[in-house]
């Protein structure tokens, strides 16, 4: 009858309401919810790690969790931010009203109870990025206010950066869950450990202060951390890149840009973890980045980047193609050889890089130049485009893109 399913709706209601009310935790929230909508329930913080999940049987949840037909999923927000998902296997679809009411109590309840975990979270990656930024160098303040963290730092730190690049599309707040996965990472390999999400569009990063007392156990955490996101996130690009230890917390500004060089030229050359002392000569250019980056960008503006923009307009390969030729003592043969080209090909396209950037890479001066330009491009994390070399035999680099209508 309709009236007793009013009656009925109204006291499920009244039983979410008062499990938020009392505080009963998420748990019971969800299984207040899940009576409500006569459905399945889980819910899903922002990071992505299930919370709480009420079924009807182990087979109800497992087919909730993995998403698959039948499932709603329902993004929970609080104002402007997003705080979690909600995801339901209704037998019929609920009333909307209902709906939306369930929705709005379950998003106030997981930002109440999440919220003092995410100010923590919060108050560490600021103070991680005022660190790493200059903007806090008193030790005493660097060390007090580490400590108000959780972190000992007054036996020593160093600085642990790692990059996820996704190769496919992602859904949700993606960066976020890269975020905790490093964060519970680096608890477990270094108690105290203090991270901070940055990162573009293309990619998240992550930047780590890590107490270690030596630079094995430093080195244990970086590793650790890469493998344990690895098997963690599939699906994405991972590169991770350590600083050496300072004993001093005021040398984290240092360790910062250390860590932050080495996750540059890890990625560019496709090594996974790397640590600064492994940079070889590009820890040369370590106090241009860390001091006039303007300086190594003009550097980089006269030597490389208009080969890099040729690249990118027309899909050519000249960054790539003058990288091989110094890799191999400028040898056109072993250079074609690698490349699977004909050398009249590389010779052409030598000769382009000429016409393009001035310099003669068949020349001492000139494969000098190209070849810290090509440092100074990695050292700032510029990506090399890596398009298909669409040109046929010797009229390589002149075949413009082809776009459709």
């Amino acid at each position: 009858m309709p009236g007793s399913a009013s009656t009925e709706r109204a006291t499920l209601l009244e039983a979410l309401s008062d499990a938020v009310e009392s505080g009963a935790g998420l748990p019971a929230v969800a299984r207040a919810a899940a009576r409500l909508l006569d459905a399945s329930v889980a819910l899903i913080d922002r990071s992505s790690a299930v919370l709480a999940v009420a079924g009807a049987s182990s087979d109800q949840e497992q087919k909730l969790l993995s998403g698959g037909e039948g499932v709603t999923s329902v993004e929970l927000r609080v104002a402007d931010t997003a705080v979690g998902e909600l995801r339901y296997r209704a037998k019929e679809a609920p009333d909307p009203v209902i709906a939306r009411m369930v929705t709005t109590l379950l998003a106030l309840e997981l930002e109440r109870s999440r919220s003092p975990e995410w100010e923590s979270e919060e108050a560490a990656g600021a103070f991680v990025r005022a660190v790493l930024r200059r903007e806090v160098t008193d030790r005493r303040d660097i060390v007090a206010q580490a400590s108000e963290l959780g972190a000992d730092l007054d036996r020593g730190a160093g600085v642990v950066v790692l990059r996820a690049a996704p190769r496919a599309a992602q859904t949700g707040e993606w960066r976020e869950r890269v975020l905790v996965l490093a964060q519970r990472a680096l608890r477990a390999l270094a108690p105290g450990s203090l991270a901070a999400s940055d990162g573009g569009e293309a990619a998240a990063e992550i930047a780590a202060i890590v107490p270690a007392e030596d630079d094995e156990r430093l080195a244990r955490a970086a590793a650790g951390l890469a493998r344990e996101l690895d098997d963690s996130l599939s699906g994405f690009h991972l590169t991770t890149g350590r600083s050496r230890r300072c004993a001093d917390p005021v040398d984290l500004y240092r360790a910062g840009s250390e860590a932050q060089l080495a996750v540059n030229v890890g990625e560019a050359e496709g090594r996974p973890l790397l640590a600064f002392e492994d940079t070889g000569a590009y820890r040369l250019l370590l106090p241009a980045m860390s001091e006039d980056p303007a300086e190594l960008e003009r550097f980089y503006a006269e030597t490389v980047q208009p080969l890099n923009e040729y690249d990118d307009q027309y899909e050519t390969e000249l960054v790539t193609t003058v990288e091989t030729y110094l890799d191999n003592d400028g040898n056109v043969a072993a250079t074609a050889k690698q490349l699977f080209t004909h050398r009249h090909t590389i010779r052409y396209r030598l000769e382009r890089v000429r016409e393009l950037c001035g310099h003669d890479v068949s020349a001492t001066e000139g494969r000098e130049k190209l070849g810290l330009g090509l440092k100074a491009m990695r050292v700032l994390g510029i990506a090399s485009p890596r398009g298909p070399a669409m040109e046929p035999g010797a009229k390589g680099g002149k075949v413009a893109r082809v776009t459709e209508e």
